[in-house]
């Protein structure tokens, strides 16, 4: 016995398939491919979101990783925070003694993956990154560029414990 579903509802479950991805990623290819002949991918992570209690307690946790390219001797990733204050439209990038840096990997490295925790963050604010990733041949020339925008990470303003009337 074989069952035939209709041509929406198979629609219907590819897309729903599409929606569970993890939250906060966002792997994608750019049509090149790798050494073994896949295509490559790269993602932008929120990987964690601390926002309750003081200020100096409230973090967010990004990482980026990316696949190897053919031709490409080594790989580097550049993760520049950005944040929106309270009121604001636009995010800006944040300026920080370790931040927006380039960070290379060691030469024929397949997978690499950086991961960046900023504490002491601001209430109210959305923070996010910026995650730019270089593919690069022999001698250090650029041969691919990708950039992804990571999930927000919100911190909401401080809980006020009202004084007590007298």
């Amino acid at each position: 016995m074989q069952i035939r579903l209709p041509s929406s509802l198979l629609l219907c479950c590819v897309l729903l398939l599409a929606c569970v991805a993890p939250a906060g990623a966002s792997a994608q290819t750019d049509g090149s491919t790798t050494g073994d002949g896949t295509t490559p991918t790269v993602s932008a992570t929120l990987e964690q979101c601390l926002s309750v209690g003081e200020q100096a307690d409230r973090s967010a946790t990004f990482s980026g990783e990316m696949t190897a390219l053919a031709g490409a001797a080594r790989m580097e990733m550049r993760i520049e925070v950005q944040e929106r204050m309270g009121g604001e439209e636009l995010f800006h990038t944040v300026s920080a003694p370790g931040l927006g840096v380039w960070r290379g990997s060691n030469t024929g490295v397949k997978i690499y993956k950086y991961v960046r925790q900023v504490t002491n963050l601001s209430p109210p604010a959305d923070y996010r990154a910026l995650i730019r990733f270089h593919w690069l041949d022999d001698k250090g020339h650029v041969i691919r560029r990708a950039e992804r925008i990571t999930a927000t990470c919100v911190q909401p303003a401080s809980e006020t414990t009202p004084t007590p009337v007298t």
